[in-house]
């Protein structure tokens, strides 16, 4: 068990600034209709939003037509784009030079579109860029350095990388609450509760498809921790449907399970001659619309 932990946590070291540096990857978009148990995806709608050599990944709804993403310029440096459904443009929210932003998502209070940056010492915080297209601000001076994040109650629950990699919620100025360690990247709070949920390293099923890693939540008002299960094989990313029911991809299939049962449902296959394994994943039910990055032959 602790070898399997060992590969996971060199993994991640290894992998997460590659992974951000790396190119070949593209969004797609699809139709979806229904609800809960009934939602459906329609693998037939499927079409690239991008189709360029270079990196475009890690998608966030940030409203019902507005889309974010980090993109890299032919140069490598990396910043957030805004997408919009009603009018098909693309938009830079940021345009630095001397910095590259990852992993772009809206704050709770909605005025701000957050990043990881890395800055141009190569450190990894996180900030803060208006949606008016104002400058940008650091959040946490004293953090660092943060790969993935999501938010509850206007605070970040953030990856840290380290040794091991770490769970922590900033609960005020210099009080981080340590939820757990070993952990993957995705981190995704539970819509409609206080549930930070996220993919443990620890006590994996060994299959022979790839390892299932655990889905574990914390619960930040009440300290109760709960998991929901195993993922899919080999799969490191997971987002929520609903309160009720969880998404996650495999190759270029797309599943959903609800939350207390084992088994993952088989939603439908994105057919493609150009792309293949499904990496991130995004849903709005407003638009109806699933957002997926794949990563090009």
């Amino acid at each position: 068990m602790n070898k399997i932990i060992l590969a996971l946590s060199i993994f991640f070291a290894m992998g997460l600034q590659t992974t951000l540096a790396q190119g070949g990857f593209d969004i797609w978009m699809l139709d979806t209709k229904g609800k809960g148990r009934k939602f459906k995806v329609l693998p037939e709608t499927a079409k690239p939003l991008t189709n360029r050599p270079e990196y475009d990944n890690q998608p966030n709804f940030i409203n019902d037509f507005q889309l974010v993403f980090s993109a890299a310029d032919e140069n490598g440096n990396h910043d957030i784009i805004v997408y919009n459904f009603k009018t098909e443009k693309f938009t830079n929210l940021s345009k630095t030079a001397d910095r590259s932003e990852f992993s772009p998502t809206l704050t709770d209070c909605g005025l701000y579109v957050s990043a990881v940056v890395m800055e141009p010492d190569s450190t990894q915080r996180l900030w803060l860029y208006p949606t008016n297209f104002g400058e940008p601000e650091l959040l946490y001076d004293d953090i660092a350095p943060v790969g993935y994040y999501d938010w509850y109650d206007n605070k970040a629950a953030m990856f840290i990388l380290g040794d091991p990699n770490k769970l922590v919620y900033a609960r005020g100025k210099g009080d981080l609450l340590e939820i757990d360690n070993h952990i993957g990247r995705a981190i995704k709070r539970r819509p409609k509760t206080s549930q930070i949920s996220y993919l443990s390293m620890k006590s994996p099923n060994e299959t022979e498809h790839g390892l299932e890693l655990p889905i574990r939540t914390y619960d930040l008002l009440n300290g109760k921790t709960e998991v929901l299960g195993f993922g899919l094989a080999g799969a490191l990313d997971f987002i929520w449907q609903d309160h009720h029911y969880l998404l996650m991809a495999q190759g270029n299939n797309i599943y959903h399970k609800k939350s207390n049962h084992s088994e993952w449902e088989f939603l439908g296959t994105i057919q493609s001659d150009s792309h293949q394994n499904i990496t991130r994943i995004a849903y709005s039910p407003d638009l109806k619309k699933l957002v997926v990055v794949m990563q090009r032959k």
